[in-house]
């Protein structure tokens, strides 16, 4: 079977279609591959892929392209199709970036979910699998949440977008008779999690001896969901025909363990007590997820088997073992032309315990003249601008000198003499609207 994945580069659809290979089908992969997290994190997935594909002997290719450009991603479905399914997981995800930039969430979500569905519709996909989240239960009491109960007051724009794809998907359903599944995810944590989330965080901050931000009192509850079990519960949905055709699951754990809790639990993993400092409730955030899984058990026979002490030790296992793989490429091709965009690979350094080789400085075959030129970067952020708390830029060092005396890219950098001070013999520019850093002491 042939099957489209979106976001395969991040860590849900990574692990998805790391195991839909292994279990011998033939992948497009599409990821824009953005900067919401480390991109370089998501390059070290794609490599996995890759070397998975080979391991395997199957067919995969990796599109870089925005799901939400109609242009491109028919291109993609024209030039690979046919395409038997579609497991939509690319997303903007989290609750509080959400209040900050809703716009980027309309994006990312409502309308590359509504491009999805209507080329699956145009090219006669036999079923569209995307990703929905707990976050659409708001500040629901009744518990455990059940795929019955309302849903009609988020507390998020992350929350309302993921709704908002929930009735495009029956919409079209509707409409068309498009087959369409619904994965509302509970808190989902494990190797190659998002360095966004409290599990990475915890351990990545235990394992480094960092303080450690609690917010609220500790009482708060999540229904924490391991790798594994989400991705049987996904495959399970591309496999199983859905009795109305169109249908939404809980898939978590159905256990809940307060933040107290969980960070015992990881105490326990990393052998070492936390430093925490003690923050008010954020807001958009829900004091309880609890996954009712009567529905997905009876339809799909999922059943999840991992607690959350097994899963956070998988997880300290992975970060500390995280070093081990070489640098290497990947090869991705532009979603519009088809044209090769190759990215070099990072991963962690075992000193450092940073990344320490290096993320392409080309974000398409065009963005830059020598597509071999990269760069090594460090997480430093110089200074604030207007007392915002958002970094300057970020110094790179380059690895890999491309002929025009090895222009550097910072990206989402402001220009600023403090800046130009702190990089001392190299010399900041600006290079067709990307902040370049070019040595002069060589």
């Amino acid at each position: 079977m042939k099957v489209l994945v979106t976001g395969a580069a991040g860590f849900i659809g990574s692990h998805t279609a790391e195991r839909l290979l292994r279990d011998g089908h033939d992948l497009i992969v599409v990821d824009e591959v953005n900067d919401a997290y480390d991109v370089r994190q998501k390059h070290h997935n794609l490599h996995i892929l890759e070397r998975t594909a080979a391991e395997c002997g199957r067919y995969l290719v990796l599109y870089k392209a925005d799901c939400a450009d109609v242009t491109a991603m028919g291109a993609i479905f024209e030039r690979e199709g046919p395409i038997h399914r579609v497991c939509h997981l690319a997303a903007r995800a989290g609750v509080r970036p959400s209040i900050q930039d809703p716009h980027i969430y309309i994006h990312s979500n409502i309308n590359a979910t509504v491009t999805i569905l209507d080329l699956a519709r145009q090219f006669g996909c036999e079923l569209v699998v995307y990703a929905s989240s707990s976050s659409v239960y708001g500040g629901n009491t009744k518990v455990p949440f059940s795929e019955f109960d309302p849903t009609e007051v988020p507390v998020s724009p992350y929350a309302a977008t993921k709704k908002a794809c929930e009735l495009m998907a029956a919409t079209y359903h509707s409409l068309y008779g498009t087959p369409v599944t619904g994965l509302r995810f509970f808190t989902v944590y494990g190797p190659r999690g998002r360095p966004d989330m409290f599990p990475f965080i915890a351990v990545e901050k235990l394992i480094r001896g960092d303080q450690i931000s609690q917010f609220g009192d500790g009482t708060s509850s999540r229904d924490y969901t391991y790798i594994d079990d989400i991705v049987s519960g996904i495959l399970a949905s591309l496999l199983t025909p859905t009795p109305s055709g169109a249908r939404v699951y809980n898939l978590g754990n159905s256990t809940t363990v307060t933040l107290t809790q969980f960070i015992r639990t990881v105490e326990t993993a990393v052998g070492k007590p936390a430093n925490i400092k003690y923050l008010p409730d954020q807001p958009g955030d829900v004091k309880l997820t609890y996954a009712d899984l009567t529905l997905s058990k009876r339809e799909l026979g999922y059943a999840p088997q991992t607690c959350v002490e097994d899963g956070i030790r998988e997880l300290v296992k992975w970060y500390v073992g995280r070093n081990a793989d070489e640098s290497a490429h990947v090869r991705m091709l532009d979603g519009l032309s088809g044209k090769e965009v190759e990215t070099r690979v990072a991963f962690f350094d075992e000193e450092e315990d940073e990344l320490d080789a290096v993320g392409s400085s080309c974000s398409s075959a065009t963005d830059c003249e020598d597509e071999s030129a990269s760069v090594g970067v460090s997480e430093e952020n110089f200074g604030t601008v207007d007392g915002e708390n958002e970094p300057i830029a970020r110094v790179t060092s380059v690895s890999t000198l491309c002929e025009m005396e090895g222009v550097a890219m910072v990206h989402g950098g402001i220009v600023s003499e403090k800046l130009k001070q702190l990089v001392g013999s190299m010399e900041v520019l600006v290079l067709d609207g990307s902040v370049g850093v070019v040595s002069t002491d060589r």
